[in-house]
C-alpha cells in the first residue's frame, strides 16, 4: 500500500472511568495512546486529535472543535492536518492498547487495487490505417485543453470512481469486526478522498456542525470491507472502556 497517516482520537470523556484521562492510563508500562501512535510508527503524519501533556516525537496535535464534540468532529479535525497528496489514513481510537503493527498492515492489504492475474487477449491498441491509407484522422491526443468533466455539485468533489475490475465498486475502507459481527469502525484505514466528501456531507446534513455526529452516520454509504482477525494474540481491536477492560488488557500485555 505504501506510505498512510494516521489520526487518533484521544478526546472521549471517559464517562464510565471517572472521566479521567483514559488514553493516558498505562497498560504494560506505557499509556495506551503511546501504544497506538507506536502501532502506526510508519505512519505519516501521525495526528492525535485530543488534549495530551506529552506525545511522542513527532506526532502532531490538535483539538477537535468542539472540544469534547465528539469522534465524528475530532476525525474531521485530523483530516484537515493532512496533506492534499495523502491518499489512506488509519483512524483509530486512543484507547486500543492491544493494536500492532501487523494488525494495520493487515487492514492495508484490504485497500490495495485489484491487478488482473493475467494480461487481457488480444491487442487493446487503436488499429493502424491500412498501408497508404492517409485519410483516417489520428486518434485525438490527450490534453489539458479538453474540457473536464461536469463538476460535481457543492464545494467538496465527489471521491473518486474505483470501480473494480469486476465492475463493483472497490472498498473505501476496512475495519475489523468482533466476533459477533460488528464492525469496529474506529479500529480502520479509510481512503482520504472518501471520508473528506462523508465529512462534507455530514456538515451540510447537520446544518454546519458535527458535534455529536455518531461515527455510523459519518461512514454511511461508503463500502466497507469487514475485516475478522485471524492473528495470533489478543483482537486488536479491543478498547478499554472501564476499569475491568484495562485490568484485562494488563493481563493481555504481560
Amino acid at each position: 500500500m505504501g506510505t498512510y497517516a494516521a489520526v487518533v482520537l484521544a478526546g472521549g470523556a471517559a464517562r464510565r472511568m471517572g472521566g479521567l484521562d483514559k488514553p493516558a492510563l498505562p497498560v504494560g508500562g506505557r499509556p495506551m495512546r503511546d501504544r497506538v501512535l507506536a502501532a502506526v510508527s510508519d505512519a505519516t503524519p501521525r495526528v492525535l486529535v485530543g488534549a495530551a501533556d506529552a506525545v511522542p516525537a513527532g506526532v502532531r496535535v490538535v483539538r477537535e472543535d468542539p472540544p469534547g464534540g465528539g469522534p465524528v468532529a475530532a476525525a474531521a479535525a485530523g483530516l484537515a492536518l493532512l496533506d492534499p497528496d495523502v491518499s489512506v489514513v488509519a483512524l483509530l481510537a486512543a484507547d486500543l492498547p492491544l493494536l500492532t503493527r501487523a494488525a494495520i498492515g493487515e487492514l492495508l492489504k484490504h485497500l490495495e487495487p485489484e491487478t488482473p492475474d493475467t494480461e487481457p487477449p488480444g491487442d487493446r491498441s487503436a488499429p493502424a490505417p491500412p498501408p497508404g491509407d492517409r485519410s483516417a484522422p489520428a486518434p485525438p491526443a490527450h490534453s489539458g485543453s479538453a474540457p473536464a468533466p461536469p463538476a460535481h455539485s457543492g464545494s467538496a468533489p465527489a471521491p473518486p470512481d474505483r470501480s473494480g475490475l469486476d465492475g463493483e465498486r472497490e472498498p473505501d475502507g476496512a475495519c475489523f469486526v468482533d466476533g459477533d459481527g460488528r464492525r469496529q469502525s474506529l479500529c480502520g484505514v479509510w481512503r482520504v478522498a472518501a471520508l473528506r466528501a462523508a465529512v462534507h456531507r455530514l456538515t451540510v446534513e447537520r446544518g454546519g456542525s458535527l458535534s455529536g455526529a455518531p461515527v455510523r452516520a459519518l461512514l454511511a454509504g461508503l463500502v466497507v470491507r469487514e475485516v475478522a482477525w485471524s492473528g495470533e494474540g489478543p483482537p486488536p481491536w479491543f478498547d478499554c472502556d472501564t476499569d475491568e477492560d484495562v485490568r484485562r488488557a494488563e493481563e493481555w500485555a504481560r
